[in-house]
């Protein structure tokens, strides 16, 4: 499949009674061909349609008078192709394409500007040679660029593809007239190299080195910028293979593996320990932790038995459940965070690229000079001659070859760094909002927190109880469970197995350890357990203290008494309260989102320093808040780890996704950190806005040089060496100044 979205395309909403199609659409060159297929297809009656330039998707909502068919030949008739998602060419063959050409335009190019710039490899038919290898650049290589600027044409607009391909047409079509009419095509022609041109009555100078560099440097850009928009449908196949392939179903008497697509509302399924449960359900039987992090943010398992709802895609941790079928396919919670991931996709507004913005002025301008020169010298000039090569000049030294290095090298060396730093930086649509962000949304587990429980406190009782025996007794009975919070406690245990391990579901468990019963759990079940008629006083205090704060307790006792209450925690991270100052002094606002409880949350924020908590939500709720935060004028990026962080960070004007955090999280995410630590989130920032203004400022360069030339191309002093030289030094200057970004430092974390 090219491209993914096949579980979620061509369905029906009863609400509108429209049919939903997603469909992949190529040709598109820039955001203004994505805007005019979407006026094209709105147009059509009752058809409500978004086209995404990024993921060169578009989704198209239906009415009943218009079919697939008429939006494919819609889309058709702006001058694109258009295919259903599902026969759509593999976006790898797209990539190969691009590379073919430029491995192929680059290998024929380097000779071609050899001769054009070395004397010494100017020998007699040097010029044929060089027409031969520059033409097949200028036909085959450069073809996206002729037949963007035509389908530009059509349409009475002029982008950058348009000045590129006039650029390189110009060089080529002047060149080939001057070796057959200008007198350039002699055995003896060497080029001139001097400063102001041929001298007189000499034949014309060749820019063949031109047409045949231009397309190499572009289409480098080309290839890097498909290599990125490549992911863009890897959030939505992280997704999928999150749920289960398989289910084992109840038979009659038999148990039997069936495939997820054969389960039906009803089916008895059997999900044992560690295994995924296949789809939403209710529990028939059994008792078990879930591990529902993935979707719901919320560290802790929750306890389920008979009569609880549980969702497909959780983790079952340690109990058997006989699980209903409630809902399946399209129906279930994830295939609806899916659903969620794809629109915020598709509803993103694709960041339009400063090429194009400054082409919407430049183009126009160009073509103007280069009439304006063509008149001027055919009134007064010496002759038509040298009218047509001051005008074909000036459009020749205004295709700028640097533009071509400007995104890709600084995006190169930026991206290169970051990883080195642990951030991958999807592609240049990224860099932009970074700049504008203004709030920054963050999910607690596993972002601001740890995601895993530890032991924060130890309370022994009465005194002179030992807080260390109180831990370590505690630790060896927990070994005995795959609990999360029997984990944390068990880590001081040394290896020591518990003898006579009993444990209670929902309640705790207890073992003989040196010579006493000990209990673990809940306090008012451990008082029970060991024979004492309430929780000391002090212990309950305590307790409540700590539960208010959003800590779970669990006590300790053997010999008649609760001895001790020990706190667990899903913990800060050391480096979250650094990151959330440096958050502010980078002018964000930093909010804390989270399905967790509100007194862990509100905890959890005071420990870090943020003032702004929303808490107890679900993943559509997520992905809600963060559009009414835009909705109000906010510039919003997301930091999550989870599943259910995933329509969010798609939402979002910048997502980024915690490295150690869940496949679909990193793909829904323009930034990955590979560093598990959010300060690699303010790196990330840094990083990205210092990218872009080296980006912006490459482009600046990359016109001004060959701006600066136009005059003398209008006047007739433009020759060979100095568009050479011009193109030669923008190139080297956006290498250069693009290079400095390898000095980026990150965040130091400062001692506790």
């Amino acid at each position: 499949m090219a491209r993914w979205g096949m579980a979620i395309t061509g369905t029906q909403d009863s609400a509108v009674s429209a049919t939903t199609v997603d469909i992949a659409i190529t040709g598109m060159t820039c955001n203004s061909c994505a805007a005019r297929v979407e006026k094209k297809l709105n147009q059509l009656s009752g058809v409500s349609a978004t086209v995404n330039f990024a993921t060169e998707t578009a989704h198209v909502a239906m009415g009943p008078s218009t079919g697939t068919a008429d939006v494919l030949a819609a889309v058709a008739k702006t001058g694109y192709g258009a295919t259903l998602i599902e026969d759509a060419v593999d976006d790898d063959r797209v990539v190969n394409g691009v590379r073919r050409r430029l491995w192929v335009a680059t290998a024929l190019a380097i000779p071609v500007a050899l001769m054009a710039m070395v004397s010494a490899l100017q020998f007699n038919g040097w010029q044929w040679l060089s027409l031969a290898l520059t033409t097949p650049i200028v036909v085959w290589a450069a073809w996206p660029f002729h037949r963007a600027a035509a389908l530009n044409a059509r349409h009475g607009v002029a982008t950058m593809d348009t000045l590129v391909s006039v650029g390189i047409l110009a060089a080529y079509l002047w060149s080939v007239w001057a070796l057959v009419f200008g007198g350039a095509g002699g055995a003896e022609y060497r080029m001139s190299h001097g400063l102001f041109g041929s001298p007189d009555g000499g034949p014309p100078d060749l820019y063949l080195e031109v047409a045949a560099a231009v397309p190499v440097f572009l289409l480098a850009g080309r290839w890097f910028e498909a290599k990125a928009k490549i992911r863009a449908g890897a959030a939505l196949r992280a997704l999928a293979e999150l749920g289960s392939s398989e289910a084992v179903v109840r038979r009659g008497e038999e148990e039997v593996r069936i495939s997820i697509n054969d389960v039906v509302v009803g089916d008895q399924m059997v999900v044992r320990p560690g295994e995924r449960i296949a789809t939403d359900g209710r529990v028939m039987s059994g008792h078990s932790a879930v591990d529902t992090s993935m979707l719901t943010g919320e560290s802790l398992p929750v306890e389920v038995g008979p009569g609880d709802d549980v969702t497909g895609a959780t983790i079952n941790i340690d109990g058997l459940l006989r699980v209903e079928a409630t809902r399946i396919g399209a129906d279930t919670r994830l295939a609806h965070i899916t659903r969620l991931v794809m629109q915020a996709q598709a509803g993103k507004a694709p960041i339009q690229r400063l090429a194009d913005r400054i082409s919407a002025v430049f183009v126009p301008i160009v073509f103007g000079i280069s009439l304006a020169t063509l008149t001027g010298w055919l009134f007064f000039g010496p002759n038509t001659e040298a009218a047509f090569t001051a005008a074909v000049a000036v459009l020749i030294i205004a295709c700028p070859c640097a533009l071509g290095l400007a995104t890709p090298t600084a995006l190169l060396v930026g991206t290169g760094r970051g990883a080195q730093l642990g951030i991958l930086i999807r592609g240049p649509q990224v860099l932009e909002d970074t700049r504008r962000i203004t709030t920054i949304v963050l999910d607690k587990t596993g972002t601001v927190t740890s995601g895993a429980m530890t032991v924060v406190d130890v309370l022994a009782w009465p005194e002179g109880e030992s807080s260390a025996d109180v831990l370590a007794n505690a630790a060896i009975v927990e070994s005995g469970s795959e609990h999360p919070i029997a984990r944390a406690i068990a880590a001081g245990a040394g290896g020591v197995e518990p003898a006579e391990f009993h444990s209670e579901r929902g309640r705790g468990a207890r073992a003989m350890v040196n010579g006493h019963r000990v209990a673990v759990g809940r306090p008012d079940w451990v008082a029970a357990e060991v024979g004492a008629d309430v929780l000391p006083k002090e212990l309950r205090g305590a307790a409540d203290e700590a539960a208010a704060r959003g800590f779970t307790v669990v006590a300790v006792g053997w010999a008649g008494a609760v001895r001790g209450l020990i706190t667990v925690a899903d913990t800060a991270r050391p480096s979250s309260a650094q990151s959330i100052a440096e958050f502010t002094r980078l002018g964000l606002r930093p909010v804390l989102l989270t399905g967790d409880r509100q007194a862990t949350a509100d905890t959890v924020a005071a420990q870090v320093g943020i003032t702004s908590v929303i808490a107890e939500v679900y993943p559509e709720d997520k992905a809600r808040i963060v559009g009414e935060l835009q909705a109000a004028g906010e510039v919003v990026a997301m930091v999550g780890d989870g599943v259910n962080d995933a329509a969010a960070l798609a939402g979002a004007d910048l997502g980024i996704a915690m490295g150690g955090g869940t496949a679909a999280a990193a793909e829904a995410s323009d930034i990955t950190l590979v560093r598990d630590d959010l300060l690699a989130a303010v790196d990330a920032i840094r990083l990205s806005r210092r990218t872009l203004g080296v980006i912006q400022g490459n482009l600046f360069w990359a016109f001004a040089y060959n701006v600066a030339m136009i005059p003398l191309a209008a006047v007739g002093l433009l020759n060979p060496l100095l568009a050479g030289a011009a193109m030669a030094f923008s190139s080297v200057f956006v290498v250069a100044n693009s290079l400095r970004l390898r000095r980026f430092r990150a965040t130091q974390p400062q001692d506790e």
